[in-house]
């Protein structure tokens, strides 16, 4: 056999393995969320919130904290991963233009937003 008909040989495979993954992962909602920190903001997003912030001097709009949840960066030298039984996680982001941190507690069965202040960032 030569190295052409084992080069088509090879992409005919490819393509035809290309076209099954897509079949198979059309119209789910999978993602690669492989570094730490988009495991944390999944695990959060993936869990009921509840909101225990207590004399905040930010205005507080549930939507714009679920999209800072979503594309906030993680701050793992301000947060308290290995606390028992909830991990308190510090999200940074950028909330009606203003930089802000937001302190969740990751419960195993819900998510407390704990704090909400404006950063210095």
């Amino acid at each position: 056999m030569r190295l052409i008909q084992r080069i088509g040989y090879y992409l005919g495979g490819f393509s035809i393995g290309l076209i099954v993954l897509a079949f198979f992962f059309s119209g789910k909602k999978t993602s690669c969320a492989y570094g730490p920190e988009a495991r944390v903001l999944k695990n959060i997003n993936s869990k009921p919130l509840k909101f225990q912030i207590e004399n905040s001097t930010i205005e507080i709009d549930t939507s714009l904290v679920k999209e800072l949840l979503k594309t906030g960066k993680v701050d793992f030298s301000k947060s308290d991963t290995r606390r028992e039984p909830c991990g308190i996680y510090i999200v940074k982001g950028e909330m009606n233009e203003e930089h802000v941190e937001l302190s969740v507690e990751n419960c195993e069965n819900i998510a407390k937003i704990i704090a909400l202040s404006k950063s210095n960032d």
